[in-house]
């Protein structure tokens, strides 16, 4: 096998990113962003994007995960002895862009920023996930576009995909989606593994200006209050425990203990956070009775090398300690569980990728702390693929607010040339390789 040298290297990548321009970048997150891909009715784009690949010159398909969901996959195929890359991206919508599915949840109406239509702001494109996931996708896919079109001799295949399902969330149930339960959690990530799509390393496109070994895990839990079902003109006369009353106490208690959980777990890289999520309780349209019980949802991220089951003992001690104190019988059930995943920092591929962060940030790559963002990493991880997350900053401006959604719904183009230029000194140097084992 005949390794690609560095001079080849240099003129490939040359090659390839003449090819990615700030025009190709621009309409590529505003092509992705104008299809709605909420999670669980991804199809429409992919299939876009295999369109795409294939146009490039890939080997590549529309993968199906049922008629509403798939992933869109392709292999643009080296000459043989080299290693394998992933270039992988998730497509999927935390929001649907529906104001009967969103509001009054994430504000009283949709915003601009909140739609699947794409604007150009300036330097900036927006609109529903234009940034996160949506303008990392685009990457991958100038990416994808521009090796096709040079052709560069590489030993390895790169492989590019965009997944379905990569946000945390559980089946929407509305019209139109899915009647699976499981159409989020990296869903689609471990359905293209299953269909055989596996590489010797791989790279995942996701928000943040560095390189990532590690990550932190998920866990839901569920705390159920009880409580006495009554009518408020027997209040006086029957037994009262309201459920909504307790629940408000133990949801203040457990903020204060999410407020210190992180000083316990904090890792080099990690900070895993907690919140409540939500809390249900009661008849919306009956306020006169009172439930028998209200239900507290809760997520906690897990450090790499803690299990489900720990986290799941250590609240669950609390809570025994909050059931005395409030003299309520609370109980706890973990109710979704993705452990966090680390690649050693010594892994070929977390090299590759600090070498070539440096190379074109100018500057020595340093590891940023605090981190509790779960990805699709930990997917690909689990099922025995080195990984690292690479990403782009949020943006900053001062010419409009940036918040959390406006911060997913905002790619800026220069930044987005940026995590490019990292993709394919990645893809050029991981491909012209030695496979491991040979």
């Amino acid at each position: 096998m005949t390794r690609t040298g560095p001079a080849e290297q240099h003129e490939a990548l040359a090659r390839v990113l003449e090819h990615v321009t700030e025009d190709r970048l621009r309409e590529a997150a505003r092509s992705v962003t104008a299809v709605p891909s909420p999670t669980g009715r991804e199809a429409p784009l992919a299939g876009l994007l295999s369109r795409r690949l294939a146009a490039a010159g890939f080997q590549a398909t529309t993968q199906h995960l049922d008629e509403f969901q798939a992933n869109a996959v392709g292999r643009l195929h080296g000459r043989g002895g080299g290693a394998d890359l992933m270039l992988y991206a998730p497509i999927d919508t935390l929001t649907t862009g529906t104001p009967e599915l969103d509001v009054p949840w994430i504000g009283p109406q949709l915003r601009p920023d909140m739609l699947s239509e794409a604007r150009d702001e300036g330097p900036f494109v927006s609109g529903l996930g234009a940034s996160n996931p949506k303008g990392h996708a685009a990457c991958v896919l100038v990416v994808a576009e521009a090796l096709g079109s040079v052709g560069p001799e590489l030993p390895g295949d790169v492989v590019v995909a965009f997944g379905a399902g990569g946000m945390p969330t559980n089946a929407i149930e509305a019209p139109t989606y899915p009647a699976r339960a499981n159409t989020g959690h990296g869903v689609g990530c471990s359905f293209l593994l299953e269909r055989g799509w596996h590489t010797d390393h791989a790279v995942i496109a996701k928000p943040g200006d560095f390189v990532a070994h590690e990550e932190v895990g998920l866990c839901w839990f569920e705390i159920t209050v009880p409580g006495i079902h009554t009518y408020s003109g027997s209040r006086h006369r029957l037994p009262y425990r309201n459920p909504v009353v307790t629940a408000a106490e133990v949801v203040t208690r457990l903020e204060a203990w999410l407020a210190d959980y992180p000083a316990r777990h904090r890792t080099a890289t990690a900070a895993p956070q907690g919140v409540i999520g939500s809390i249900a309780g009661g008849w919306e349209r009956m306020p006169a009775v009172t439930p028998a019980v209200c239900r507290i949802r809760l997520d906690l991220r897990i450090a790499p090398g803690v299990t489900p089951l720990a986290a799941k003992r250590e609240l669950a001690a609390y809570v025994a300690h909050l059931s005395a104190e409030l003299e309520a019988d609370l109980e706890v059930e973990l109710v979704l569980a993705i452990p966090g995943s680390h690649t050693p920092p010594t892994a070929p591929i977390v090299r590759t990728a600090v070498s070539a962060w440096e190379q074109t940030a100018g500057t020595p790559h340093q590891p940023v702390p605090d981190n509790s963002g779960a990805t699709d990493s930990n997917i690909l991880r689990a099922r025995g693929i080195p990984s690292v997350r690479i990403g782009m900053p949020k943006v900053t401006t001062e010419e409009f607010e940036v918040d959390f959604s406006r911060g997913m719904n905002t790619v800026d183009v220069r930044a987005m040339r940026r995590l490019c230029e990292v993709l394919a000194r990645i893809a050029l140097s991981a491909t012209g390789s030695q496979a491991p084992g040979e």
